[in-house]
């Protein structure tokens, strides 16, 4: 996948210490501009821990600020005694969160107890300031006497992790009073709320008695919508996208997915969707959605490295409300295989303008037509291509999308194994997606399965013929914070129709090889070939990845991968003949997707073929 993103590099000097951020996050060194404080005042720390279980001790230790900001001065002497009232309110909300209600949590600054310290205390500079934490953890408690009163009676409290004898810990019950009120709105009610929490712990037998009380308020319906902060983007059409219609039953979820896509539309910098707090006249709820626009003029430029096909390159420039209605218009050139070749006849190039209408005909429909002229010059065949197309998205779901339009492409001058040949296609594509993914950039959980046909009539060689694809990749995340998470890809096609594949367009038959398919091989490598090793493309292939992403901290991964692909002249798959690519990857986390890094090699290469690849750019394998 090519680099979508601006690369900076900015090494940042302090001192003697040096700091290299790229996309403006320190990957290496230290970032000292970051600590400058007024009146910096050093301390240590001492965490007396040692009678305390593992877990406990560990929940101690990273809830206090005292421990893991040790190496950060604070600002002036008061700021020591500040930050350690801070850190006691931590540790006892913590102890609370272990059903630990009778702990005591001590901390003093060089020997002095905090609470006796004066108001404006003054420590010596000659050395760091000591602080010491002391933690008597006390007894574990237990629920006692559970009551859920008002609207909340008839609900069984087990349902919401309340036992007697059971986890009395403070978040245990926090969470209990959030989702009975979750509940109620879920069910239409919007004015649900909590009216009284109770938490009363008897040091005598170690028992927390809890009473909720919960009022749910009356079944509402949408009412009207408003819209307030927008500047440029009619009012009108926000409310039509969101999708909030009057009279429809009252739904947290509803407003979620509503808040969700107006986010996609990429016209906002901030979204927020508020209820009013009381119902209007006609018993219905008023909601106000707020929006905050962001810059609607983009520009950038990426790359997209590897050693077979050498680096490539794209810009673009782009408009998020050219009307008024979130559409945008987006203009784009790349050029490619830079490195690989000398002749600049040969690189590949392109450039496109594509104009995109949210919310046409229907709110959930989308429109994008389009116009692309390229120049390709891979191993496989020479082609000056210009295409149009048009077509509409329908949202059937969250997670299902149809998909229809018309393309027109001319290919002139195509030179392959065939000769030299000009087409004209007619194609009507046909698309079919369900996306369950948890993450579009780096999912751990869920599949994305996609069906497409394409009906096709070659004018200039009255050809009929017909394209078919399917594909599905999978994802599941293992350990506590998915620190592994396998995935998978299988991919299918056939070309069925023409009668010889001379009659199809060289940039329509099939190829597999690259970083995008199967890594080790070149880009289109793997294909059939005639006697003289001209490559031909086949009419149907079959190719599949299988990864796994190994987290080694928060930032780094590795991921060793293997991929597989077989591409043959007949009209379904027959496996005649398999190339098998592995090798291994590191991943580097960013807000924006993964860089990523990949070295592989073919484990059976074609004689004189390629004998490793190596691909950079940002994102997932797939």
């Amino acid at each position: 996948m090519a680099v979508a993103a601006t690369l900076a590099f900015g090494p940042l000097y302090a001192g003697n210490a040096l700091a290299f951020k790229l996309f403006g996050m320190t990957l290496w060194g230290e970032d000292e501009t970051a600590d400058q404080v007024s009146d910096p005042v050093h301390y240590t720390v001492d965490f007396k821990t040692g009678n305390l279980d593992k877990d406990l001790k560990e929940a101690l230790t990273e809830s206090s600020m005292l421990v893991s900001d040790k190496k950060k001065p604070v600002s002036g002497d008061l700021g020591v005694v500040i930050k350690a009232r801070d850190d006691r309110e931590r540790l006892i909300a913590t102890l609370y969160e272990k059903a630990r209600y009778g702990g005591v949590v001590t901390i003093t600054v060089n020997g002095t107890n905090i609470d006796a310290l004066p108001p404006n205390p003054s420590f010596s500079r000659s050395k760091p300031v000591a602080v010491t934490i002391s933690v008597d953890p006390g007894p574990v408690f237990k629920l006692g006497k559970i009551s859920l009163l008002g609207d909340a009676s008839r609900l069984d409290a087990a349902q919401y992790g309340l036992v007697t004898g059971g986890d009395a810990g403070s978040l245990t019950i926090l969470k209990a009073g959030d989702k009975i009120v979750a509940d109620f709105k879920n069910e239409g009610h919007p004015l649900a709320k909590l009216t009284k929490r109770d938490v009363v712990a008897d040091h005598e037998t170690n028992e927390v008695d809890v009473t909720l009380t919960v009022d749910s308020g009356p079944l509402a319906p949408f009412g009207n919508v408003g819209v307030t902060g927008q500047k440029s983007v009619d009012p009108d059409f926000i409310k039509r996208y969101a999708r909030i219609n009057e009279g429809k039953p009252y739904s947290p979820d509803e407003l979620k997915k509503a808040s969700d896509r107006l986010r996609k539309l990429g016209v906002f910098s901030s979204v927020t969707i508020r209820e009013a707090d009381k119902l209007a006249p006609d018993g219905s709820i008023p909601m106000t959605i707020e929006v905050s626009e962001g810059k609607q003029r983009y520009f950038g430029f990426g790359a997209q490295y590897s050693t077979i096909d050498g680096f490539g390159l794209q810009g673009y420039w782009g408009h998020r409300n050219l009307t008024g209605r979130a559409d945008s218009l987006r203009i784009e050139g790349s050029v490619a295989r830079l490195g690989e070749t000398t002749d600049v006849g040969q690189l590949d190039y392109s450039a496109g303008i594509t104009y995109v209408r949210p919310a046409t005909l229907y709110p959930s429909a989308t429109f994008t037509t389009g116009l692309k002229m390229q120049s390709l010059h891979p191993d496989a065949y020479d082609a000056d291509t210009v295409t149009a197309s048009a077509g509409l998205a329908y949202e059937l779901s969250d997670q299902d999308t149809v998909s229809g339009g018309g393309e027109l492409t001319y290919e002139q001058d195509s030179t392959d194994a065939y000769g030299d040949q000009n087409y004209l296609t007619l194609a009507i594509p046909l698309e079919y997606i369900r996306d369950t993914r948890d993450n579009k950039l780096d999912p751990t959980e869920g599949y994305r399965a996609s069906i497409s046909a394409k009906p096709s009539y070659e004018a200039l060689g009255s050809s009929v013929f017909s394209s078919f694809e399917g594909s599905i990749s999978g994802y599941q995340g293992v350990g506590a914070n998915n620190n592994v998470v396998f995935a998978g890809k299988l991919s299918l096609g056939s070309l069925i129709g023409a009668n010889s594949i001379a009659d199809i367009p060289a940039t329509r038959r099939f190829y597999a090889g690259g970083g995008g398919s199967v890594r080790g091989y070149a880009y289109q490598e793997i294909t059939p070939y005639d006697s003289n090793g001209n490559a031909l493309g086949g009419r149907s292939y079959a190719t599949a990845s299988l990864e796994a992403r190994v987290k080694i901290t928060d930032t780094i991964g590795i991921v060793p991968f293997v991929d597989l692909g077989s591409v043959t002249g007949s009209t379904f798959p027959d496996f005649s003949d398999v190339r098998i690519g592995a090798g291994v990857g590191v991943r580097y986390a960013t807000p924006f997707g993964p860089i990523r890094l990949d070295v592989a090699v073919p484990l059976n290469k074609y004689p004189n073929g390629t004998a490793y690849g190596i691909y950079a750019g940002i994102g997932q394998a797939f």
